[in-house]
């Protein structure tokens, strides 16, 4: 709102009126209100959130094996983090373009999601929440629009690499002078780095392009919905997924910033994406809120930020790593997140498998990952065989989300490599 204000404004020479029309200008803006909004803002929701007594029932029961108890820390904190990407991005941000407002929706469809389930479990003293097929179909439902929307929008266009050969044997890579719509996406290592899904399907011949963004819009489902739930799994531990967010975020923000400037594009040898210049206000936005929710969420926390949080974060990376057409450097970028998914997964199969001839079996002990580091055997189920004992010792809570962020940290440096190891 405030962008189409001072661009008015800047018609009739206002003084600094013209410093909206930068996005660089913009995206500190963006960091700095979110920043506010979440740390002043935030300390009197969660004053609210303990007035009302807004906790969930199973972080009531959990005590902290090193002797810090939980019980009463206010939950549905995801409201902090939505409210301060929601106003700067309303305020500071070009609301006519695609991608914005894509990611606003991402932001209110799935922080309602979250809501949902947070409500249920605290108001309804209901442990399980909202019914995982809900969950899922909420989070299909949102790929599915996404996915179409990126087909059907006149807005979503990229320009193609050329690489031209100059005097000397030197090549240069420029982008095509023309616009259009295509089912590419970046691939890590590889010289050639944009695969087109239309390629993966041109055994179909004529309808190659058409199976094209069918399988785009597939890719699209299943990223939403393993992200979120990876995001989800990860909010296990105080500022674990804030902090671990927030460093995707930076990520993804360098990644955004480099596609929407053609002459870095060019440099770096890869796509051009105009318009996505905006998705650099909303991910600043992004990071400031969980910056500033971090302030609360930090061991020992004032605040969890409940599903409303976790399923709106690891919504918004997987949708902003779509848009920019790097949906494949996910599984590195979000190591983390992919790591806490399998071993709930494995945890599954393998204690089923057990199940099956009788015996009491577990591949670590306890998952998500996280938890796995401070649990000591003498909390496994009696007569239970875990595979992976170690580490014997238990790692306190902030220990071990240092960890994960250094990790993160690394994992986010290997993304950025990639786009000159080739």
């Amino acid at each position: 709102m405030l962008y189409y204000l001072f661009n008015w404004l800047d018609q009739y020479d206002f003084p600094g009126a013209g410093m909206f029309a930068y996005t660089s200008f913009r995206a500190l803006m963006a960091v700095i209100l979110a920043l506010l909004i979440s740390s002043i803002w935030g300390d009197r929701f969660i004053n609210l959130l303990k007035r009302k007594q807004i906790t969930e029932t199973q972080r009531d029961a959990k005590i902290d094996p090193f002797g810090v108890q939980k019980v009463g820390v206010p939950s549905m904190g995801g409201v902090i983090i939505i409210v301060a990407i929601l106003i700067p991005c309303l305020l500071l941000g070009r609301l006519g373009n695609i991608y914005m407002a894509l990611m606003l929706i991402t932001t209110v469809w799935l922080g309602s999601l979250g809501f949902a389930d947070d409500y249920i479990k605290i108001f309804k003293r209901d442990k399980e929440g909202l019914h995982g097929k809900f969950k899922i179909i909420g989070q299909v439902g949102l790929g599915l629009i996404v996915g179409l929307v990126l087909y059907f929008s006149p807005q979503v266009v990229i320009r193609e690499n050329i690489e031209v050969e100059k005097p000397g044997g030197r090549v240069e890579v420029v982008h095509a002078a023309k616009e259009i719509k295509a089912t590419q996406t970046t691939i890590p290592f590889f010289k050639s780095n944009n695969l087109d899904y239309a390629d993966v399907m041109g055994f179909l011949g004529d309808k190659a392009q058409a199976a094209g963004w069918v399988l785009f819009v597939l890719v699209t489902i299943f990223v939403v919905t393993a992200v979120s739930n990876g995001a989800n799994l990860n909010d296990g531990m105080d500022g674990m997924a804030a902090g671990n967010s927030a460093i995707i975020g930076v990520t993804l923000g360098i990644l955004a910033y480099v596609s929407s400037h053609i002459e870095y594009a060019g440099y770096l040898n890869i796509m051009y994406i105009p318009g996505s210049e905006e998705l650099v206000i909303f991910i600043c936005a992004f990071i400031g809120a969980l910056i500033g929710f971090l302030w609360y969420n930090a061991y020992p926390a004032q605040v969890f930020m409940g599903d409303t949080g976790s399923l709106t974060i690891g919504g918004i990376i997987a949708v902003f790593a779509i848009i920019i057409h790097k949906e494949l450097l996910i599984p590195i970028l979000c190591g983390v997140f992919l790591v806490e998914n399998l071993s709930v997964i494995l945890q599954r199969v393998y204690y089923k498998a057990g199940k099956r001839h009788g015996r009491k079996q577990r591949m670590f002990k306890r998952t998500p990952l996280h938890d796995h580091f401070r649990t000591s055997m003498s909390q496994v189920e009696e007569g239970c065989t875990v595979m992976f004992q170690r580490p014997t010792q238990l790692f306190h809570e902030s220990k071990i989300t240092v960890r994960f962020w250094i990790v993160t940290i690394v994992l986010a440096a290997i993304t950025i490599i990639t786009l000159k190891i080739r």
